[in-house]
């Protein structure tokens, strides 16, 4: 570990430039995350809730913590919590919901039966709170009563143990809700009888559709080699730099199969990328059969 000292203002303990330099190079090489000169102050704001938590009086010794306690590993996890970004929601970009009905599930059914013959399966990369692989249970199911026989399992993986553990107990503001259609609403969400605050919960038909699993996206082998028929993707790739979103789409293609499918965000591209993917529609890729 190298010798670097904190500093302290009357407002409390300070990242130093050394310092943040350090966690920086830590957290890109470990989460893929790139952290500029700029993103100083948000990383010091999020890391004072680990100082006073731990009951420490600086990001020196934060940082003799993080590296040399015998709670290295515990810590690394919360580590990883703080520095990583939760944005999600219910129904996102809804098109992708479109493509998958009316395209690509009908696709796998024709060319293989798949769905029926075996599980579909779908991998929900960077899945923040649950909210996209909830929507893809919700969006299956009813797609379930016009497909005899439809079976389908759905993963759901994320770095960050909060949200996961979120996601297990799918229990939600009821704002959240808001880009669910009525129908829908009803059939699959309980409410909370708390009118000072109102949340709901996923119904337990849906609950154990979906399975969390804790990912580290950065790891070599995600272990489920070309298990894949379907992953999402969606706005997990922005946050690295060009070498890393090549390496780690890499690995998600070997866990697809061949012919399966890759659903990436609306701001994310491919170009440039030597993968082995063809483009079906706007950010819906799939995977050549020869791959």
């Amino acid at each position: 570990m190298q010798n670097i000292k904190g500093t302290h203002t009357s407002d409390g303990p300070v990242l130093t430039p050394k310092l943040f330099e350090a966690f920086s190079h830590f957290i890109t090489s470990q989460l893929g995350i790139k952290m500029p000169a700029g993103k100083r102050t948000m990383l010091q704001s999020r890391l004072q809730k680990r100082l006073r938590h731990l009951n420490l009086s600086s990001f020196e010794d934060y940082y003799a913590f993080v590296f040399k306690s015998p709670a290295r590993e515990q810590e690394l996890i919360h580590l990883m919590d703080v520095v990583t970004t939760n944005k999600t929601e219910f129904y996102r970009e809804p098109r992708h919901y479109e493509v998958l009905v009316q395209t690509v599930i009908p696709e796998l059914l024709r060319r293989k039966g798949i769905g029926i013959h075996r599980p579909l399966k779908i991998w929900s990369a960077g899945c923040s709170t649950g909210a996209e692989p909830y929507t893809l249970a919700m969006v299956l199911s009813e797609l379930e009563t016009r497909v005899e026989g439809l079976v389908f399992r759905i993963l759901a993986t994320d770095i960050c143990t909060r949200v996961l553990d979120i996601g297990r107990k799918a229990i939600y503001e009821e704002s959240d809700s808001h880009p669910i259609p009525p129908g829908i609403k009803k059939k699959y969400l309980l409410r909370s009888k708390d009118r000072e605050r109102p949340r709901i919960r996923i119904a337990p038909e849906i609950r154990r559709l979906v399975e969390f699993r804790r990912l580290n996206l950065m790891e070599h082998d995600y272990g489920m080699p070309a298990s894949m028929d379907i992953v999402l993707c969606r706005n997990v790739i922005i946050y690295f730099d060009r070498a890393t979103q090549h390496a780690v789409l890499e690995r998600i293609c070997r866990c697809l199969k061949p012919c399966g499918y890759l659903f990436m965000g609306h701001s994310e591209t491919l170009n440039g990328l030597d993968l082995p993917l063809r483009q079906i529609q706007a950010n819906v890729y799939q995977k050549k059969p020869d791959a």
